[in-house]
């Protein structure tokens, strides 16, 4: 059983991964090669524990040993872990080259996890030395609040990686669904209409983003789709499109946006940037 994670990147889905795994009493290595990313990563973690302890999630004494167990850092020898999950960015050969770097300092017992959203899997393993130790775990964004996980499985992976990644997401408390490497995995590629309808009706200008959010929350959505974008970033959103309409031959009915594309181009990325489709206070971008 893992006692130790490192986790890669410390962005919005690095931070909270890593808050997610304090939280359940292991030992967290966040990594970043960029101090002021790691400082963010910091602040945001301990804001988020004031938060739980003025809400009385948690005590303070909780917040302080949760604190305790994430070590921040920005030098790569520092990552040494039986299980090291990435959540930098969305490009093969990085995520791979980082595995690499990665195992210079661990012993073949490391399981490799890459949080990607829409690469392929298998490709990413096929880029190492060690491919049947590297398994897709997908988060969601917030990480240390989303239930669900998808693990997925390429050709290389025995039973015994599968089964350790299984134990630990349900350590941490989270609900799994295991399925094979393929384009947009599960959840991803059931989502894109949610996104894509969403957008295509703010082309044709039958109506403004803040209306179709509230129309989809009064359906019960717990979001909106365009609040949802710019929460999950709408570089990563974008990008999940972009992958899927060229993985399945560029149907046109998973077509990217062209409103989403411009945002991109513009830095417009959502919360994280502090405007996206809406705009946002400094605090969400911290």
């Amino acid at each position: 059983m893992e006692s130790t994670v490192c986790i890669c990147g410390a962005g919005t889905m690095g931070r909270g991964i890593a808050l997610c795994v304090a939280m359940q009493g292991m030992n967290v290595i966040l990594y970043d090669l960029d101090p002021d990313i790691l400082s963010s990563a910091s602040i945001f973690i301990e804001n988020d524990l004031v938060q739980g302890v003025s809400k009385k999630r948690i005590s303070a004494g909780d917040k302080e040993n949760i604190l305790r167990r994430i070590s921040f850092t920005s030098r790569i020898g520092d990552c040494r872990a039986p299980l090291i999950i990435e959540a930098v960015i969305e490009e093969i050969k990085a995520k791979s080259a980082l595995f690499g770097q990665l195992a210079v300092f661990n012993t073949e017992e490391t399981i490799y996890a890459t949080n990607t959203s829409s690469l392929s899997v298998t490709e990413i393993a096929g880029h190492t030395q060690f491919p049947e130790s590297v398994i897709g775990l997908h988060f969601f964004n917030p990480a240390n609040r989303m239930q669900l996980v998808e693990i997925i499985k390429t050709k290389y992976n025995p039973e015994t990686i599968v089964q350790r990644i299984s134990d630990f997401a349900a350590r941490i408390g989270k609900t799994t669904v295991l399925c094979q490497d393929a384009p947009g995995f599960i959840v991803n590629h059931v989502a894109r209409p949610f996104y894509l309808e969403a957008l295509r009706l703010a082309e044709k200008k039958m109506t403004d983003f803040s209306t179709i959010d509230k129309l989809m929350e009064s359906a019960g959505f717990k979001m909106g789709p365009f609040h949802l974008m710019d929460l999950i970033g709408n570089d990563i959103n974008y990008n999940v499109s972009r992958a899927l309409y060229e993985a399945f031959g560029k149907p046109e009915r998973l077509k990217p946006s062209g409103i989403q594309e411009i945002l991109v181009q513009k830095g417009k990325l959502g919360k994280k940037t502090g405007s996206g489709f809406f705009q946002y206070p400094k605090s969400f971008s911290e």
